[in-house]
């Protein structure tokens, strides 16, 4: 049986990691002032987004995540007639609506596939599963790097399933903003107001930034600290801590607003590479796709990981 993947364009992955396993991008649509952008993790459409500055100046652009027609099209145009199951991985259901609009293609993909099928010479049956990452960003990201392998792995889509339902429950996301005042013009124009105005005033007067981690569909802080290049040695020491203690997917994944070498030139990441390499855990770094940077800002960094329960003391 022929299985394949498809993932919300605010999963954080690299281009060549998809393209090599054949991952398809259901795509967000972001409009900044009078410009459109498509954002299915396309590195020239991601540069030519950050050449014109717009993930400084963009809480208040607008993101439609892909729609039922949308996520119908693309799997009756195309995904039916490569694969026989795909599973679709959707970032928290609670953070935004794709996970729901998948749920609802579904019905009519599986209703109509049969045809399309027919007329491509191909028979037998069309499977969907569809699983709730339950974080965002590169903390999403655990959960496709083991649906691909558990696919490579010869198993059934019932256990392809089950493994990246259960790798879900285990993946810690969390970031590390730049810009405290971005980060709540953004979270107060669409609704959200859990950074409070007086929080992000004392924060960029003091140089204090938040850990924020997702986890099991939730978000908020967890520590704070003072100074961007201190929080990110304070993530990398807590992740190369989790290599050690082993992680339940040997990778860990990095997601940055900018240039990657700036993220590789950070306080922690070298001795966190070299632990990754002693462990044999891959390392998967991607530049933060255009709706990372619009809704937490340019600059931020995300990390991603899959690890029994722990607390995480910042």
């Amino acid at each position: 049986m022929r299985i394949g993947v498809a993932i919300d364009a605010a999963c954080d992955l690299p281009q060549d990691f998809l393209e090599r396993n054949g991952i398809a991008v259901m795509p967000i649509a972001v409009k900044v002032d009078l410009q459109r952008f498509k954002d299915d993790r396309d590195p020239v459409e991601i540069q030519r987004f950050r050449n014109q500055k717009l993930g400084s100046r963009s809480h208040s652009a607008e993101t439609e995540a892909s729609s039922v027609e949308d996520v119908q099209n693309l799997f009756l145009q195309r995904m039916v007639k490569e694969y026989d199951c795909v599973v679709c991985l959707t970032i928290m259901a609670t953070r935004s609506p794709i996970h729901d609009n998948v749920i609802k293609a579904s019905f009519a993909i599986l209703k109509n596939y049969r045809p399309v099928r027919e007329a491509a010479g191909i028979g037998g049956p069309f499977l969907m599963r569809v699983v709730d990452t339950r974080n965002i960003f590169a903390g999403s990201a655990p959960v496709v790097v083991e649906a691909v392998r558990t696919i490579q792995a010869g198993k059934s889509p019932a256990e392809v399933r089950e493994r990246a339902a259960h790798i879900a429950d285990c993946s810690y996301g969390y970031m590390l903003p730049r810009d405290l005042n971005y980060l709540r013009s953004r979270a107060r124009s669409k609704g959200d107001r859990s950074v409070s105005f007086l929080s992000s005033m004392l924060g960029t007067a003091l140089d204090i930034k938040p850990i924020l981690r997702a986890h099991k569909g939730e978000t908020g802080p967890v520590g704070k600290v003072r100074g961007f290049e201190h929080g990110a040695q304070t993530l990398f020491d807590y992740a190369a801590k989790r290599v050690q203690a082993g992680l339940l997917v040997p990778s860990l994944s990095l997601s940055y607003g900018g240039d990657l070498d700036d993220m590789r030139n950070l306080p922690g990441y070298q001795a966190l590479t070299r632990v990754c390499a002693e462990a044999g855990v891959e390392i998967l770094e991607s530049p933060m796709g255009i709706t990372g940077m619009v809704n937490v800002g340019e600059g931020a960094m995300t990390l991603g990981l899959a690890s029994e329960e722990h607390v995480a003391e910042f």
